[in-house]
């Protein structure tokens, strides 16, 4: 036969298989041995439909529809180039002067895949037309589906989503499709570069005729690449549009490095290592919906359902079960003090994972384990959108008690917009201040609520900006760290041995109460007032809390059991310096009236009155009132040197 001859039987066979119009140009080039075949260089299979089959039945208006969802452009450029098309032919028939096509390969091909909003794409027309010709009872050429098999070498398959500003690139692609010329069932093996990561994959459709006919059909997946491993196992249909439902399962060695080689935006610090799931996926173009999902993460395994949905901007909502929740790989890796240093931390805090997407999970744990502190049942609610994330906490059962409040964090102009108002109720308040804000002064039962703002783009400025109140009311607990009773006593009975060490025991109190208000980082100790069984304390001032400094003045009352007695004792003091070893100073003056150092000082005042102690005579213990005026001296020194600095306990 003329090569010309078998080219265009070639080129007739291609179009009658596809439905498309194909173009052979450059010079053809046919062998015979080792086997019958024909090589074309500078292929192209366009959009555009070759002459319609004759039909006894209606495409159902196939063809309205598509011109409805796919652009005439789209259609007429070229869907599919390549550099090199080799067919190889059937020896027999060959001999008989009929050309019938047994495999094609394609070297170097361009795909280019189109999708709009309804999920169509610029190859649907070519799914139509293969549903028609192979519906029972359809005219049909004979030959049309005569091939077995279509090989791919060193493609290139780009696909765009204009709709979601979707663009991808499938490299090095290197495909073996077998065409169902006699069985019903279509496979496809084969490897691609994506993302600068091979991927082995393999599919298979149980029912091509029916699948093409948009009627279900069994599907199974496999995809493997290096961070990640999934397969799936189920039914698609293409009718209205597509659908695929079955059995997901899907698992990695790190969570985060397989999100970020599928092009996911930027996630926390933290977190998202060893990955499994399993779940019931239903698949369409418009979202990825798991029911009856299992998945593991960090060793957290949570039950529920999720749906993410792909439109721009994207979005996960869902509900999960967790036994056991444990947060410290999310929350170790954030800083609020900086390294080896008693300073806020000053970098810059990056949200960049808050753009481009939405989500609204609600989720629930038996426990939850923090860094520093464990809480019992939890429920909890995460919305984030338009860039705020909120964090509700419903009910948590935590520190003996009960912990409700939100968190909202937002990106601004300004780097975080921060706002939190919480409530600890009948808390442990050692407990919940020791280990949630390394505060262990505080014992007993109590309520803690607080209601702040602040902006910045560092801890260090959250601080500064701080905004807001604080209050803590407690009973039936101490101050620990600091006997106040003992202290009082020892000064007014004895304040020649008020030098010892101060910074031990504990003083109980019936009632606490606290009340601060937060001005730009300035805390201002609206009310302090404490009352124990022998002892009231009265405390006013302000602390800095980005300098993370006390500027405290008080008065600790000595009472008696009597009601409304008056105070016993009073000793006016005044606290100062940095948080961590603040110095507590008692007020001297509190200390020279005491009635034995009153009675002595008085004794002196006389003696330097009258020149000589006793009228002008001279004692023979003068040298010992010295002594005792010496001391007197050195006490007030010693007390004033050793009540301070005192570390907090």
């Amino acid at each position: 036969m003329p090569a010309d001859a078998v080219s265009a039987a070639v080129k007739e066979r291609i179009e009658a298989a596809t439905g498309r119009t194909a173009r052979l140009g450059g010079q053809a080039s046919v062998s015979m041995f080792p086997a019958p075949a024909i090589t074309f260089s500078d292929v192209a299979l366009s959009g555009n439909s070759r002459s319609e089959p004759p039909s006894h039945e209606s495409d159902g208006g196939a063809t309205a529809r598509t011109a409805d969802s796919v652009t005439a452009d789209t259609l007429a450029a070229d869907s599919l180039t390549a550099d090199r098309l080799t067919v190889s032919l059937r020896f027999l028939p060959l001999l008989f002067g009929r050309v019938e096509i047994a495999d094609i390969a394609l070297a170097r091909p361009h795909i280019d895949v189109t999708v709009d909003r309804d999920g169509r794409t610029n190859w649907s027309p070519l799914v139509e037309f293969l549903a028609r010709v192979m519906k029972p009872g359809v005219y049909r050429d004979d030959d049309a589906l005569s091939f077995s098999q279509l090989a791919i070498s060193d493609g290139v398959v780009a696909l765009n989503v204009p709709g979601r500003d979707l663009h991808e690139t499938f490299e090095g692609v290197e495909v073996s499709l077998a065409w169902p010329k006699i069985a019903k069932s279509f496979a496809s093996t084969g490897q691609f570069v994506w993302h600068r990561q091979v991927v082995d994959a393999s599919l298979a459709i149980a029912n091509f005729p029916r699948a093409l006919a948009g009627d279900d059909s069994g599907v199974k997946f496999h995809a493997s690449a290096g961070p990640l491993k999934a397969a799936f196992d189920g039914v698609m249909s293409y009718r209205p549009s597509l659908k695929i439902d079955g059995t997901l399962a899907a698992d990695a060695a790190s969570l985060r490095d397989a999100l970020a080689w599928s092009g996911a935006k930027a996630l926390p610090i933290g977190g998202f290592g060893a990955f499994a799931l399993k779940s019931r996926a239903t698949l369409t173009p418009q979202a990825v919906s798991l029911s009856d999902l299992d998945v593991e993460v960090d060793g957290n395994v949570a039950e529920g359902a999720l749906t993410l949905t792909t439109t721009t901007p994207q979005s996960l909502q869902g509900t999960l079960a967790v036994d056991g929740l444990d947060l410290s790989p999310y929350i170790s890796t954030f800083r609020l003090m900086a390294e080896n240093t008693s300073d806020w931390d000053r970098q810059s805090l990056a949200l960049d994972w808050f753009s481009g997407w939405n989500a609204d999970v609600r989720l629930s744990a038996s426990r939850v384990a923090l860094p520093r502190a464990e809480l019992g049942r939890t429920a909890v609610a995460a919305n984030l959108r338009a860039g705020r994330l909120v964090v509700t906490v419903g009910e948590a059962q935590a520190f003996d008690g009960v912990v409700m409040g939100a968190i909202a964090v937002a990106r601004s102009e300004d780097g975080i917009d921060f706002k939190s108002q919480m409530q600890f109720s009948s808390v442990n308040l050692q407990r919940c201040l020791g280990q949630l804000f390394d505060v262990g002064l505080i014992s007993g039962s109590g309520n803690l609520g607080f209601a702040v703002t602040s902006s910045g783009h560092s801890v260090r400025e959250l601080a500064g900006n701080l905004d807001g109140s604080v209050s803590v009311a407690a009973t039936d607990g101490a101050l620990r760290g600091l006997n106040v009773e003992q202290v009082l006593r020892r000064l007014q009975q004895s304040p020649l041995a008020a030098g010892g060490d101060l910074r031990t025991g504990r003083t109980p109190f019936d009632r606490l109460d606290i009340g601060i208000s937060i001005t730009k980082g300035l805390a201002t100790i609206d009310d302090v007032d404490l009352k124990g069984p022998n002892v009231r304390l009265a405390v006013a001032g302000t602390t800095s809390i980005p300098e993370r400094e006390f500027n405290l003045a008080g008065t600790a009352d000595l009472i008696s059991a009597e009601p409304d007695a008056a105070a016993l004792f009073e000793l006016p003091f005044t606290v100062k310096g940095q948080w961590t070893s603040p110095a507590i100073l008692p007020d001297s003056r509190a200390i020279e009236r005491s009635p034995l150092l009153r009675t002595l000082l008085n004794a002196q005042q006389q003696e330097a009155r009258d020149g000589k102690p006793d009228g002008g005579r001279e004692r023979p213990d003068r040298n010992l009132d010295r002594a005792v005026h010496d001391d007197v001296q050195d006490t007030i020194h010693r007390v004033k040197k050793t009540a301070g600095p005192l570390a907090p306990r």
